[in-house]
């Protein structure tokens, strides 16, 4: 089973913002010399205890920190920019970190309406023109529009010797059947996804059509994973990880991920825990045995090619425990 990371650089009650980016940095640094195969790192806008709101910079600190792992963003929210300055970006850190650099797409507003009205002035209308963009930017990386067109005689330079990998991501049909339409890898965010993933997936591989890109589909199912020697400690690591997603969802947990120790001080009323048990079903908790085996069954499940597990944890030491226990476990 191939395994890689998706971080979203939470910041911990105890943390500034700059603590958490550099244990993103220290993350991929791990996840390296663990064998895992990608770190991809997410584009968030405003949003309350996460600090990565412009991948590209971290990508270009965490490249020159790393040598071996592919780094990508997951995703770059495409509506929000034109496709030529995205090509631009991912063909640069492609020419300085060579065969290493993935370029996730999505089409999330990654942030508050205020937020996206700051980053955009057009996102809806972009959303809907997703399919356009998309294609534009596949011809910007391959250099390639057709002569007559308005965009024939320019280039995203610099022009790698060996190209970022595109990838598009979703949660939903729509995205998994662009993907396969135009012949691109799929990740699927199984963590934040309402819909029937397997589903989804199985759409996307019937529909998938073979392109210069790709030969054959290509799936990346994503999931929230705490492990930890024992389940006592993976679900007590858990309990501040539900009790901040639940200060989220009620616009509070401004001061980032409480502490296991405030977290169970935290007073949850009866439709708040029922809150949370749904909440935790999108989680896999667990020893590494368990944990190997809940993710051998959602491979299964997908047709995975690859999971990529995303973990948040108040402790640094936990969360790299997390990947270090998994690793150790599968890879």
């Amino acid at each position: 089973m191939k395994l890689s990371i998706l971080d979203q650089s939470p910041i911990s009650s105890n943390q500034t913002a700059k603590d958490a980016l550099n244990e993103s940095m220290e993350l991929a640094k791990l996840g390296e010399s663990l064998g895992y195969t990608r770190y991809w790192i997410t584009e968030h806008h405003d949003l309350t205890g996460l600090a990565s709101s412009v991948p590209e910079v971290m990508l270009a600190y965490i490249g020159a920190n790393t040598n071996t792992i592919r780094i990508g963003s997951g995703a770059v929210l495409l509506p929000h920019y034109k496709p030529f300055k995205v090509a631009e970006v991912y063909n640069t850190l492609a020419t300085l970190f060579p065969d290493r650099v993935d370029v996730g797409l999505g089409r999330a507003p990654g942030g508050s309406a205020e937020a996206t009205n700051a980053l955009s002035d057009n996102f809806l209308q972009n959303v809907y023109k997703m399919p356009i963009l998309v294609e534009e930017f596949l011809h910007f990386l391959d250099d390639d529009f057709p002569v007559g067109h308005e965009y024939s005689k320019i280039s995203a330079s610099p022009i790698p010797e060996v190209s970022p990998v595109p990838w598009l991501l979703g949660t939903g049909k729509k995205s998994a059947l662009l993907a396969a339409e135009n012949g691109l890898s799929y990740a699927f965010g199984h963590f934040m996804s309402e819909e029937d993933g397997t589903a989804i997936v199985r759409q996307y591989l019937d529909a998938f059509t073979p392109s210069k890109k790709r030969k054959k589909p290509e799936v990346i199912i994503t999931v929230s994973v705490i492990c930890a020697e024992t389940n006592e400690k993976a679900e007590e690591i858990a309990k501040s990880t539900l009790i901040w997603a639940l200060q989220k969802a009620k616009g509070e947990g401004k001061q980032g991920i409480p502490s296991i120790e405030e977290a169970k001080q935290y007073i949850v009323s009866d439709v708040e825990k029922e809150t949370l048990k749904s909440m935790k079903k999108k989680l896999i908790i667990g020893n590494p045995t368990e944990v190997k085996e809940k993710l051998s069954e959602l491979q299964t499940n997908y047709k995975a090619d690859e999971i990529m597990l995303n973990t948040i944890a108040y402790s640094a030491e936990d969360r790299f425990n997390s990947y270090r226990l998994i690793a150790d476990e599968i890879l």
